[in-house]
């Protein structure tokens, strides 16, 4: 009877974090997607995991795939022989991702899902501007109902194509969207204290919520045939993702429906933040940032901040200082007293043309229609 009680909760827990997740990306690994002998993508996994995706999204979650597998299938179509040299792996890449993307819109569209393809390199979540528009661009595919499906963009990341990365980007992904879950999906059920192919005393951790050097040392070298990321970059994942306020399974997706057997209480080692994404991203904007402006609001603007308002251009009496879209700036009220901060959705120099105007001028003065805010409620915090 214990051992029941117990195996229920667990289960139970399991399940919550995965269909409790406003946001879910789902990271998947060449091995699992990429037939080792012949090199093809395995159609009836995919296909499984795709009619997941499909569930998911039925019950109101969005999703977001970070996929892996250009190379393992462009290298078969060029004639190519491991090891690679790294011009003929990003050769391998443009023209197995153009087959990956086709293979997942053949999958998804069984369900009626529009696909979505980008490709990003780290760069792009570290700058600023790349940041937001990579951003922008998710949230307007997630609104519209498709699924993106991400890869890194091997042609041109020629650090990241040597290391095989997607486990990081996975969690920029995760980062940028504000995603509530993450599950990586590789050939490893979770993170043991030693190898478990070699060290028979090996245990798994079920939940992590801090990534100590102990637990760093306990990362293997990779092991897959297909895959050239191992526990390394995925505990560096986890720290990303720990850090944005998402959380974040290691487990194996070798099974068909590997969602649904996540949820019904596969083996899995969870990552647990202390904070959610809104409060760790607030966290950074208020103590991570070095504010680039100032920007001087009447009391109007002060009292909407106050409860809970975004700040909009009629509020803002004068500018101080330069910077760009996305940059930090402070709020200062009419005793000069910094009242917050947060993060621009324009210019210094757009900021100052439309200041004072209402939301419905910002098109006629700037040529160009964008957000209502100057700062969304989001991207802002309160001092005190």
């Amino acid at each position: 009877m214990t051992m029941t009680k117990k195996t229920v909760t667990k289960k139970t827990v399991t399940t919550n974090r995965i269909a409790d997740a406003r946001r879910l990306i789902v990271k998947i690994g060449s091995s699992l997607l990429v037939d080792e002998a012949s090199g093809h993508i395995r159609r009836a996994w995919m296909d499984s995991l795709c009619d997941d995706v499909a569930r998911c999204r039925a019950r109101g979650q969005e999703i977001i795939l970070v996929s892996s597998g250009a190379v393992a299938v462009g290298r078969r179509h060029l004639g190519l022989t491991p090891p690679l040299r790294l011009e003929e792996k990003q050769a391998a890449a443009a023209t197995g991702q153009i087959r990956l993307a086709h293979a997942y819109q053949e999958a998804l569209a069984r369900h009626g899902i529009t696909v979505a393809q980008v490709l990003l390199t780290l760069a792009d979540s570290e700058d600023r501007r790349r940041f937001l528009n990579a951003r922008n661009t998710l949230d307007t595919l997630l609104r519209l109902g498709a699924v993106p499906v991400i890869n890194e963009n091997d042609t041109v990341a020629t650090t990241e194509i040597r290391f095989g990365d997607n486990d990081r980007l996975a969690a920029r992904v995760a980062q940028m969207s504000g995603a509530d879950a993450l599950v990586l999906f590789s050939d490893i059920d979770g993170l043991y204290t030693a190898d478990p192919r070699k060290n028979a005393d090996a245990r798994l951790l079920p939940e992590v919520r801090e990534i100590t050097p102990e637990i760093e040392a306990m990362a293997g070298d990779p092991g897959s045939a297909f895959g050239s990321g191992g526990m390394v970059t995925k505990l560096a994942a986890a720290k990303i993702s720990l850090s944005a306020g998402c959380r974040m399974a290691i487990c194996k997706g070798e099974p068909l429906h590997p969602l649904t057997a996540l949820e019904n209480g596969a083996t899995v080692t969870w990552f647990l933040p202390s904070a959610g994404p809104m409060t760790a991203r607030k966290q950074w904007i208020a103590g991570s940032m070095s504010a680039m402006g100032s920007l001087h609001l009447d009391d109007g603007a002060v009292r909407a901040l106050a409860s809970g308002k975004s700040l909009l251009p009629a509020g803002i009496r004068a500018i101080d200082g330069e910077f760009d879209r996305g940059d930090c700036v402070q709020m200062v009220n009419g005793d000069g007293r910094v009242i917050g901060r947060g993060l621009s959705a324009y210019s210094a120099a757009d900021a100052r043309l439309i200041m004072g105007r209402k939301s419905t001028d910002i098109e006629s003065v700037l040529g160009f229609r964008g957000r209502d805010e100057i700062i969304h409620r989001d991207d802002l915090v309160m001092e005190g």
